[in-house]
């Protein structure tokens, strides 16, 4: 048997992941707790109006980054993504730094979905252990991804299936209720009087914006999710490109339009609306099916909701999963994380996630609602600092792929909006950071617990990235040393 043979005879990734899986995967991993339950905080915060700004400036910038990463993906399809991205092109320390932390940001997001589910459970069982629902979930969540990667493809697939056609019917019941077709006691027209109580439109200022912009960004996290899939798609560059395009049109429609319909409807004073990030008792997509009169429509929200969070994490198990292994296979993690069984999953890296994912326990320990803010809080923080390594990733790389006199018409995709795109996206997530800390002061006084929580993230990732740069000795890589052997297979 020759080397090859034994080389083709080894585990490896397998790409099995066709068009409508990578679509979906996207959809699945950016639909959840952010859309479903969080999007009440934002009206709350800052009015309708406020609340609609934020998601349609950040939802522009999510675009603008999915542009750049396609570019990315499609050249070089790597499970690996933005740290082999930022490795190649940036510098082998902020690699290393991304990876680490693009995983540490998912694993906790599974928590985070963990401990939204046992929340949601009490809608039915308010007296049952929360430690359960963890246990249960947890447990489904992990065999989906243990299995094979088809068949998370395929889960994830329905799951977000029904997310999408769940939103649609949602939106169009909002609309019929504000031109007053159904809601029961509550038929009549609404018009935009919701828009102008109070202090509505805008509550709070320019400030209130960028603080709902963390719980936008983290509405949004996930559709990122196409970059990590492309190293098990079926035809990366013919996928990846595709699945970009859409991402603008499922933004617009799912997210302005859902925020627009609850914005419409319910006030941003109501004392049942969602009023901060933590109580995710009662969803905005549930209090509004109450008002269209539908009773039972409600209870079968809630399931969607339930669905659309487990969706969430299992798209997150994947995607932590996946970039452990790849850090793995490029020396820059613990080689058994390495280790892929007869079906191609790499099941240490999973195992690896599920002890971080296995933070959602401690709501039984601690109030819900605490653990929620730092778990969501962390999480938020570490997604923004992967999205700079995009923008910061792509902007190089053209640069680089220029510098060195290389054709642009022979990139499987390339971004229309170079460099504007990458600029805007790293100049926007920057602004977002820098103004989490004014949430932290309340009446001229530093809550300093919330300004460790908000920002904990960002020192960590400079440790790492430093750490490795000191060890290592690396260095910012020149346009002219850049190596452009895509279609990585």
């Amino acid at each position: 048997m020759t080397q090859s043979d034994t080389k083709k005879d080894q585990p490896h990734l397998k790409r099995a992941l066709k068009a409508r899986h990578l679509t979906m995967i996207a959809v699945g991993g950016s639909i959840g707790t952010g859309l479903f339950v969080a999007s009440g905080a934002s009206i709350t915060q800052a009015g309708p109006a406020g609340a609609l700004f934020a998601y349609a400036i950040v939802g522009f910038m999510v675009y603008l980054l999915m542009t750049s990463l396609g570019e990315l993906a499609a050249y070089m399809p790597v499970s690996g993504s933005f740290s082999t991205y930022a490795s190649r092109y940036v510098e082998d320390g902020f690699g290393f730094a991304i990876g680490w932390n693009y995983w540490y940001n998912w694993a906790v997001t599974v928590a985070v979905d963990l401990v939204a589910a046992q929340l949601i459970m009490q809608y039915w069982f308010p007296e049952t252990s929360s430690f359960i629902w963890s246990a249960l979930f947890l447990s489904i969540i992990f065999l989906l991804n243990y299995i094979s990667v088809k068949g998370f493809g395929e889960s994830e697939y329905w799951f977000a299936l029904i997310k999408v056609v769940t939103v649609i019917i949602f939106i169009g019941v909002g609309l019929a209720m504000i031109v007053g077709i159904l809601g029961g006691t509550h038929s009549a027209p609404v018009g935009w009087q919701n828009f102008t109580i109070g202090d509505a439109p805008f509550v709070g200022g320019v400030p209130a914006i960028i603080g709902v912009a963390m719980i936008v960004g983290f509405s949004f996290q996930g559709t990122e999710l196409i970059g990590i899939a492309a190293g098990e798609s079926e035809d990366p560059e013919k996928n990846i490109p595709k699945a970009v395009r859409q991402v603008f049109w499922r933004i617009l429609l799912f997210y302005i339009g859902a925020i627009f319909v609850i914005g419409m409807l319910i006030p941003y004073t109501d004392p049942n609306l969602l009023n901060d990030k933590s109580d995710i008792a009662l969803s905005p997509f549930t209090l509004v099916f109450e008002r269209a009169g539908f009773a039972l429509a409600a209870g079968v929200m809630n399931a969607v909701i339930l669905t659309s969070v487990l969706s969430a994490g299992n798209s997150g198990m994947y995607a932590s999963t996946r970039m452990l292994y790849a850090l793995a296979t490029e020396g820059k993690a613990p080689k058994c994380f390495a280790q892929l069984s007869k079906n191609g999953v790499p099941r240490n890296a999973l195992y690896a996630t599920v002890i971080i994912a296995m933070l959602c326990f401690l709501s039984s320990t601690f109030k819900n609602k605490e653990v929620y803010e730092w778990l969501l809080s962390m999480s938020g923080m570490t997604g923004f600092i992967a999205w700079l390594g995009i923008a910061i990733s792509h902007y190089r790389f053209r640069k680089g792929y220029e510098a060195q006199g290389k054709d642009l018409s022979k990139l499987p995709y390339r971004s229309k909006f170079f460099p504007f795109g990458p600029i805007f996206a790293f100049l926007l997530c920057a602004i977002i950071i820098a103004g989490q800390g004014v949430e932290s002061v309340e009446h001229d006084t530093i809550n300093w617990m919330k300004l460790t929580a908000t920002y904990i993230g960002i020192p960590l990732f400079l440790v790492i990235w430093f750490g490795y740069k000191f060890k290592k000795k690396s260095r910012l890589i020149k346009y002219q040393d850049m190596k452009f052997d895509g279609h990585v297979d």
